[in-house]
């Protein structure tokens, strides 16, 4: 430290330090954020600003300084806080010109990945997800809580094992059984930002959130306590029991939604009073797609590009506002499993299909909105700034035109009178009105606005004082921040537009009086000019000194001249800084109290925002389905899946030489298990990612890519698919694979779907070949149900299976074959195949010429070597590295035409028999060989 000791200013910056350890402090100096120390070499390093000095550290070595201007502040700190920091913004909180020694300053909030609040500082319109972990040990459940609080959106959910109740070391805590795996697909399904768990954190959780690039953050243990969590929660909502709410019971999530609050409301220093509720989300009400299904299918992003545009989600994205974009993201990863609510959403859906004018008409107006549910948001926090009120009102003047879009086709009763009747709050009424005669909806087309169209456009509110009250009070182009002044408009309030004339008359004052001071005293480069240190003065050069009067009031010498005042100058200055000054802070008084009046319109905003969001999506899963001719499945609560002409939506999207459609014929009880063979590349993994993304858009309400399609409702869809080894924890290829698949084994029900690809290649072909067998006789069972399976392998000996398990059946994918060429024709056709075609891929993948044609000289030999597996060309006995647990029969003798079975088969017309007689009459051949052999 230097001799002369810290400034106060840096005193405060100490003891700001001392109070927010691990965070990046931005330090208010004046214009600019500065920060010292190792935080100024964090700045410099991640932002790529220059590191200076100012004074000493307490070592007596230079301070590292690195600063930023506020007016940029909120850009920076985005970009630290994405890169996983958690920076402190310490502000100013008085008038540097009112302060009585040094300015106070304190921290005005803490910004970390999942408590951003500021516009600037989203790079993305999802949501921004604060979570909270407890886990309950006793149980062995997981209890967790999301919260976004940019909209206030605030839910719980709950992962419970089933078992291992009392385990307490870390490796348990983290856990390997149900309760994990759900809690690994709420991560994959909100991917938040940040992480909240107990201090002091398990290791073994933390390494598992920070793998996923989630920051984790230790928060005080008491916060977790069940009675605290609970009371801090109902003090929160002013309710005096969770029971509303749908939790009882939830203790763990109540647990970790109480901590999670508390960390929310502790960092932002504010209540946030916008967050008003909390849901309930449980596994039980959605299909569950799990982190790996979320993968394999690629429903949120690409598995190789991490982009969102090759997704399922990316792929149906045509929303035009960010609050219908939420909801979309939220229905393709919960789809729905009620089949009530599921016709609800495709009659919503069918409606825009079938109204292209409606749904144009409402597609252009929603086109121009922006997010108003953060925007409420920010009103809520109090940190909206004047252009987020200029926009907000921009987009609450187009919701009429909302109710308008409906009106194309219809009466002039129409419409408007359902959404006036449905603003009552009585929906029933409302679709009485709407499902009226000619005088209601119908008058203009035959067909009625659905349920829950009619419920958006009842909850969208005009908020008319809203519009009113910001267009009189925020001028039309209005700065970004409200403190400089310039944000109300005149006219709003008569004390300030007297101040403001006040200000602008003294301008004018100043300008005529240059103009006389210039004629009296003949120097006609005489300047009346202004800074903050000085005030107002009167510039005279050296070379005009000599015509300076007497009566002029020297203030400064300057190196081109000097400056003076006058009586009346220092009298005006007096008047015009003061108006000046109060016209600033009166305007911001204004603000403020605006923003406050705002405030209390927050749920009506939330709700309006909501309603747009579900009516841009609706119109948006109409747009799409009728620009890709896509169809309305019939939605059953069977347990089969019949495709008609089936498409892979985002494949299709992509090919622009066209897409093969095939069909799917899957039930619980024929034909339960397809597997599927056939050469690489030929279209396996395609086609049963197809049905299952075909089944996650249909659950959600949209339509689907296919000439038909009968959905029995899948209660959770499974998927091992693809090679990934988890080399952060040591796992390999096969390991992963082996624990996925006791991960589907262990919670498969008849109502799942469960996509298998290539399973056992991970390990020895007759390892992986037992290993595949088993778990079709599993998924098989011996009742006369199962879950629904489509299985491709490359063991071509699993073909077999089809004959001892009745509800197996083999299917392939045809591929024709021209000389050495093949072309794979990417349909799906009853039967086996024994061919793979390696070569061939590697061929067309540019391996070059060299390698092909030796694997083709390998494979020969080698297929000679099993045709006469005794020696080999060369007289070698063949090797084997593994024990082979099957016995090899003895050759059999030619069978004589006298035999009753040869006498059967030569009788016979196979191509007059379907599948099932040909499959009946090789059991009845098996029958007459057995009792054959048994004879005498």
């Amino acid at each position: 430290m230097s001799k002369e000791g810290p400034t106060p200013a840096m005193l405060q910056f100490y003891e700001m330090k001392r109070r927010y350890p691990g965070t990046v402090l931005f330090f208010q100096m004046g214009d600019f954020y500065e920060t010292f120390g190792e935080d100024a070499e964090v700045v410099s390093r991640e932002l790529e600003i220059t590191l200076t000095s100012r004074g000493r550290d307490a070592d007596g070595e230079k301070m590292p300084l690195a600063g930023v201007p506020i007016h940029a502040g909120e850009m920076y700190i985005s970009r630290l806080v994405r890169k996983g920091y958690r920076v402190a913004v310490c502000d100013q909180i008085e008038d540097p010109k009112k302060a009585k020694g040094i300015v106070k300053r304190d921290v005005v909030r803490i910004i970390t990945p999942g408590t951003m609040m500021d516009a600037g500082m989203f790079n993305t319109s999802g949501p921004s997800y604060l979570m909270s972990i407890f886990y309950d040990k006793k149980r062995s459940e997981y209890g967790t809580a999301f919260l976004d609080i940019s909209t206030g959106e605030f839910f719980i959910s709950s992962s419970n094992a089933g078992g291992g109740a009392g385990k307490t070391n870390s490796a348990a805590e983290v856990g390997s059984g149900n309760a994990f795996a759900d809690l690994n697909s709420d991560i994959a399904k909100y991917m938040p930002a940040e992480c909240v768990v107990q201090s002091p954190i398990n290791p073994a959780l933390a390494e598992n959130l920070k793998n996923r690039g989630i920051l984790v953050t230790p928060y005080r243990e008491s916060a977790f306590d069940y009675d605290t969590a609970s009371e801090y929660l109902k003090k929160h909502f002013g309710v005096s029991s969770l029971e509303g709410y749908g939790c009882i019971g939830m203790e763990s999530s109540i647990r970790a939604a109480g901590a999670c609050l508390a960390y929310a409301c502790e960092t932002q220093m504010s209540d946030l009073s916008h967050v008003r509720g909390l849901s309930t989300r449980l596994p039980s009400g959605s299909m569950i797609l799990d982190a790996i299904t979320l993968r394999n299918l690629e429903v949120l992003e690409n598995i190789r590009s991490k982009g969102t545009d090759t997704s399922l989600f990316g792929t149906l994205n045509a929303t035009k506002t960010a609050m219908g974009m939420r909801i979309l993201r939220k229905y393709v990863t919960a789809p729905l499993i009620n089949r009530t609510e599921i016709e609800k959403r495709l009659d919503a859906v069918e409606y825009f299909v079938k109204n292209p004018m409606i749904r144009s008409s409402l597609r252009e107006c929603l086109d121009k909105f922006s997010d108003i549910e953060r925007i409420a948001g920010r009103i809520s926090y109090g940190n909206a700034g004047p252009r987020d009120l200029i926009t907000l009102k921009n987009s609450l003047d187009k919701i009429p035109l909302i109710k308008l879009s409906f009106d194309s086709g219809h009466g002039a009763f129409g419409i408007n009178q359902g959404i006036n009747t449905c603003g009552t709050g009585d929906i029933s009424r409302a679709s009485a009105v709407c499902d009226g005669d000619a005088g209601g909806i119908n008058g203009g087309i035959n067909n009625s606005v659905p349920e829950l169209i009619a419920k958006a456009l009842a909850g969208t509110s005009e908020m008319q004082a809203v519009r009113k009250l910001i267009e009189s009070a925020i001028t039309d182009d209005p700065p970004v921040l409200a403190k400089g002044g310039g944000v109300i408009r005149e006219g709003y309030d008569k004390s300030l537009d007297e101040l403001r004339y006040i200000s602008v008359s003294g301008k004018d004052w100043i300008a005529d009086f240059q103009q006389t001071e210039r004629e009296r005293t003949g120097i006609k480069s005489l300047k009346v000019g202004y800074n903050k240190v000085f005030g107002y003065f009167i510039e005279v050069t050296k070379s005009n000194m000599s015509m300076v009067p007497k009566e002029y009031i020297r203030k400064q010498t300057t190196a081109n001249g000097e400056r003076y005042t006058l009586p009346e100058l220092q009298e005006k200055e007096s008047l015009i800084a003061n108006a000046e000054e109060k016209l600033i802070a009166l305007e911001y008084e204004l603000y403020q109290d605006l923003i406050l009046k705002l405030k209390s319109e927050t749920e009506t905003l939330q709700k309006t925002a909501q309603c747009i969001g579900l009516l841009d999506v609706y119109s948006t899963l109409g747009a799409v389905s009728h620009s890709r001719n896509y169809v309305r499945p019939v939605i059953e609560d069977s347990k089969r899946l019949l495709i008609s002409g089936g498409r892979h939506p985002v494949v299709e999207r992509n090919l622009s030489a066209g897409f093969v459609p095939n069909d799917a014929q899957i039930d619980a009880s024929e034909n339960q298990i397809l597997i599927i063979t056939g050469a690489n590349m030929a279209g396996k993994s395609t086609y049963m990612r197809e049905v299952a993304l075909i089944t996650v858009m249909a659950q959600a309400g949209c339509f689907v890519p296919a000439e038909s399609a009968v959905i029995g409702i899948v209660d959770r869809i499974f998927t091992r698919v693809g090679a990934f080894d988890d080399l952060s924890s040591g796992q390999s290829t096969f390991m992963v694979e082996m624990l996925e698949l006791a991960n589907i084994l262990n919670n498969v029900t008849d109502r799942s779907l469960v996509i298998l690809d290539e399973i056992g290649r991970g390990t020895s072909t007759l390892d992986g070949y037992s290993i595949a067998k088993a778990v079709l006789e599993f998924l098989h069972g011996k009742g006369g149900e199962g879950p629904r399976t489509l299985f491709a392998t490359h063991f071509h000996e699993m073909v077999d299976i089809e004959a001892d398990l009745k509800r197996v059946r083999n299917y392939h994918f045809a591929v024709k074959e021209t000389g050495n060429d093949i072309a794979f024709l990417r349909k799906l056709i009853p039967g086996a195949t024994d061919k793979s075609y390696g070569i061939h891929v590697a061929k067309l993948a540019g391996i070059p010429d060299k390698v092909i044609g030796r694997s083709e000289q390998i494979l020969k030999e080698e297929m000679d070597r099993q045709f006469d597996p005794s020696t080999d060309k060369k007289g070698r006995s063949p090797r084997f590295t593994q024990m082979l647990l099957i016995d090899t029969p003895a050759p059999v003798s030619a069978p004589r035409r006298d035999n009753p079975v040869v006498k059967k088969l030569l009788n016979s017309d196979p191509d007059s028999m379907t599948p099932r007689d040909a499959l009946a009459f090789l059991y009845e051949l098996v029958n007459d060989a057995r009792n054959d052999e048994n004879k005498p």
